[in-house]
């Protein structure tokens, strides 16, 4: 019993060839000139059994499936199972793409097996086909789908009703719902369905506790099946005598609320989880929302487009949350369950997913091309690229294909950073200036315009920090007055000056390095907070007006680092602190990817505390102000305390990162 194989270089269509095989006949895979080595790849899985294995040149788009002459005549009458499984799967993709290759594919496969005179026609649907329909869809229905408004969704849907219409050969249909990797191994091909929601399950988990609990919606239904199960279950339903002229669900009988499936890999990933997961009529309205006609609620729009594009989920994922279809595969199950073919329970298969993904499919897996990518060529000015994180900055970025403008006061420092960078293969320049002087920042900008390309990215990193309590600083109104002069004012006059150039040619980046104390409001670090505050505010209020203009503005929140400006405070040898290398990475991230803000975990956590329970930060700096004194540097006299109690070391293991 030969088959043919329409998408069997695809992911469920390897698997499904691997199963044929084991039946020891012939199977012909429809193989595009340009997917040779996805054939291979199929020949490969398939070991001793690759013989089996035949390509057979052409193109679904093409008619006669853009097969020769002669390989039809050599097929016709020979093919007993002809499995259509070609076809887009993809919530994405365009309307056009869709139906090219959904439709109109799927008219060319059943005009070929018509031609060669298939014995039985096998169709790959979609629970897609059901659309939008209330309640509980059956293997029996199909005219009764719901609102098919989604492109894939009416495709589906059409591809179904050719072979219900037009079929002259005994076939049978199949349903799968949404196809993810292997069970076992957690294989998986590309990212797509649940697997767009990996990356924001991702950044919560690296922005929160794991305790932390979440509020969310508990949305609509989801219904999940590994591809072992799908290419099992077809395999063994193909093969059935006395089932042609019926449809199969490949289905979980456990059709998971979307609340639920987002905990399952919540978990997976060791991320926060929803606690408390509110009704799904929520989710309803934000759908609704996104649906808004592109001419109406611009200002929703673009709120809801953001929120999407930070989160990297596609717009057509969001009609799923409350998605209210349920699946009955009575039929499937009865006849999969003496052959022992079962769906396993999602539970204890999604860390397998998560962990495939994670080690194999992240996109952030490559920080390395990732940063390439994003400043090889551009120009960068990095104030305060002499030393700490400046210097550590510059390294990566040079490394990474940069032509860096670096700023600091210090020019022997700058020049061996420059050095440095060279040596990596990297392009500096350096430009000694102490910003915290006005007309020596005047003339460095204007140096800058003449002597340098348009300017990329600004990244104000320099900045001076100095910790002491407000009771020790009633004399030192000139403490403040420094740092808002190199913190603030400096940071501000070289972003204005660079500005009018961003927002003329419509892109550029600033970048604003600032505190975790600022989300924390930190003991003894008054002035430094104040200064760094005003900073974000700043930031803040440009990210707005230049939205618009291609202008991009980060804060990027660091904890405390273990730098020249931290060593006189000697209690912070005792802590763990992060290196130069670490918060570069921070920075570096924020060029990737450019988020409103970036920070830690503890960060995100700490601003959540302040807006919801103010007073309980407030005890939290008390006792921190309490348990670590002024430093003997910060003092000025021997009335400092450099030392630590047995408490004080507990607490600052316990709130890692928070500046005390």
């Amino acid at each position: 019993m030969p088959y043919f194989i329409t998408g069997g270089t695809g992911f469920i269509g390897r698997h499904l060839v691997k199963q044929l095989t084991v039946r020891g006949e012939r199977v012909y895979l429809l193989v595009r000139p340009a997917s040779r080595t996805r054939f291979e790849r199929v020949a490969r899985d398939c070991a001793e059994r690759a013989d089996l294995v035949i390509p057979i040149e052409g193109d679904l788009s093409a008619p006669h499936l853009g097969v020769s002459a002669a390989d039809r005549d050599a097929l016709a009458g020979g093919i007993t199972h002809f499995f259509h499984l070609g076809a887009l799967y993809d919530l994405t993709a365009q309307d056009a793409e869709l139906t090219r290759s959904n439709v109109l594919g799927s008219e060319h496969a059943l005009d070929f097996a018509h031609e060669i005179r298939a014995g039985r026609f096998h169709f790959m649907s979609s629970i897609a086909a059901a659309g939008r329909y209330r309640g509980v869809f059956t293997e029996e229905m199909f005219d009764e789908a719901g609102a098919l408004d989604h492109p894939y969704f009416r495709t589906k849907h059409d591809g179904e009703a050719l072979v219900r219409a037009r079929c002259a050969i005994p076939w049978r249909i199949y349903r799968p719902g949404m196809v993810v990797g292997h069970s076992a191994s957690g294989e998986m091909d590309k990212i797509d369905g649940p697997y767009y929601l990996f990356k924001l399950i991702q950044r919560v988990r690296n922005a929160l506790p794991r305790w932390t609990p979440l509020i969310g919606a508990e949305g609509g239904y989801s219904n999940i099946v590994p591809v072992d199960f799908v290419a099992a279950a077809l395999d063994h339903l193909a093969h059935v005598e006395g089932e042609d002229g019926r449809c199969f669900h490949l289905t979980d009988p456990d059709n998971h609320r979307v609340g639920e499936a987002i905990n399952l890999f919540a978990a997976a990933a060791h991320a926060p989880t929803l606690r408390l997961r509110i009704d799904s009529h929520l989710s309803e309205m934000l759908a609704a929302a996104v649906r808004v006609p592109r001419e109406g609620l611009v200002p929703l729009r673009r709120m809801f487009d953001e929120l999407l594009a930070e989160a990297g989920i596609p717009q057509a994922l969001v009609g799923l949350f409350n998605h209210p279809t349920r699946f009955s595969a009575t039929r499937a199950q009865r006849l999969l369950e003496p052959a022992g073919i079962r769906v396993p329970p999602l539970a204890q298969y999604a860390w397998r997913l998560w962990d495939y993904w994670e080690r194999r499919l992240d996109p952030d897996l490559d920080h390395d091309a990732q940063l390439r990518r994003a400043v090889h060529g551009k120009t960068v000015v990095l104030t305060g690229g002499s030393s700490g994180i400046g210097r550590a900055t510059a390294l990566k970025l040079g490394a990474a294909g940069a032509r860096l403008i670096l700023v600091a006061r210090d020019a022997g420092r700058l020049a061996q950073t420059q050095a440095q960078i060279l040596e990596l293969g990297g392009a500096a320049s350096v430009y000694p200036c102490d910003l915290t002087e006005p007309l020596a920042s005047a003339e460095l900008l204007r140096r800058i315009s003449a002597e340098q390309p348009p300017i990329d990215i600004l990244i104000n990193n320099a900045g001076r920090s100095i910790r002491r309590g407000i009771d020790a600083s009633y004399e030192r109104l000139h403490d403040y007055e420094r740092l808002m002069q190199i913190n603030y004012f400096a940071a501000v006059r070289l972003t204005l000056g660079l500005l009018p150039a961003m927002a003329e040619r419509g892109s550029g980046h600033v970048i604003s390095v600032s505190s975790l104390g600022v989300l924390t409001n930190a003991s003894r670090f008054a002035a430094y907070n104040a200064s760094k505050a005003a900073l974000e505010a700043f930031t803040r209020s440009a990210s707005g007006e230049f939205a618009d203009r291609g202008v991009r503005f980060t804060v990027v929140n660091l904890p405390l680092v273990r730098t020249p400006m931290s060593a006189p405070t000697k209690i912070y040898e005792a802590f763990r602190l992060l290196e130069p290398e670490q918060a570069a990475d921070l920075v570096c991230a924020a060029i990737v990817r450019k988020p409103e803000r970036i920070t830690t975990g503890l960060g995100t956590l700490a601003a959540v505390v302040e807006a919801l329970a103010p007073r309980l930060n407030r005890v939290v700096m008390s006792e921190s102000y309490r348990m670590y004194p002024d430093s003997t540097a910060a003092s000025g006299t021997l009335a400092g305390d450099d030392s630590l109690s047995q408490e004080a070391r507990i607490f600052a293991t316990v709130l890692r990162d928070l500046h005390f």
